[in-house]
């Protein structure tokens, strides 16, 4: 599924889950996404697109990556500044892995390429917020996610009902924080939900 983030449609009725953390129950069949939490960025009958929040990308520095996209000269890599530094690179779903996205805070907005989702976060998918991340004009806080979640109409809604997924309200802690390995597990509890006190064999109503 291919989602164009600055397009009106990507914005969804209340009842849809925009700005929403989908949690995916321990019986999540679908490997890629087990013990995944998505920030939905968009939502709606035509389909979903989210971001996977809680799987860092172990082998990449976002340093590194700004001077292989030309972002800056490998001698400037020292001199970025702390918010650069800052910046996590995460494994943000199986969709168009070699594109990046970077949620953030909306402190920053470019005119028809950042997307407001709720909140106070945004999304921009241009190397735009990387040179000013770069420069220091960019977010107060940042991920950097390379591919994305999609889910084709419906898709998600019957996930849902198959008790694939749970969600609960976002946070600047759940989608910037540094703890990242506990991510999981605190949105678990934050539903009032002990994650090992879940069967992985889901039941029905």
């Amino acid at each position: 599924m291919t989602v164009d983030i600055t397009s009106p449609s990507c914005f969804g009725p209340p009842d849809f889950l925009d700005g929403k953390m989908l949690i995916a129950m321990p019986s999540m069949q679908d490997e890629r996404f087990s013990r995944t939490l998505v920030y939905l960025c968009a939502h709606s009958a035509e389909g979903a697109m989210g971001i996977v929040v809680n799987q860092p990308a172990s082998h990449i520095d976002f340093a590194e990556l700004l001077v292989q996209l030309d972002v800056v000269p490998a001698a400037d890599r020292i001199l970025l500044p702390k918010t650069a530094e800052a910046v996590k690179v995460l494994k943000g779903g199986p969709v168009e892995t070699g594109r990046g996205f970077v949620l953030h805070s909306a402190d920053y907005f470019i005119e028809n390429s950042t997307l407001p989702i709720d909140n106070g976060i945004c999304l921009t998918a241009t190397l735009d917020i990387l040179k000013a991340i770069a420069g220091g004009r960019g977010p107060s806080n940042a991920v950097l996610a390379l591919g994305y979640a999609g889910w084709a109409p419906g898709q998600l809604e019957t996930e849902i009902q198959a008790n694939g997924w749970l969600h609960c309200p976002a946070d600047a802690d759940l989608l910037f924080g540094d703890a990242i390995e506990s991510k999981y597990d605190r949105a678990m509890r934050r539903i009032g939900i002990v994650p090992g006190m879940l069967s992985r064999d889901a039941g029905h109503a």
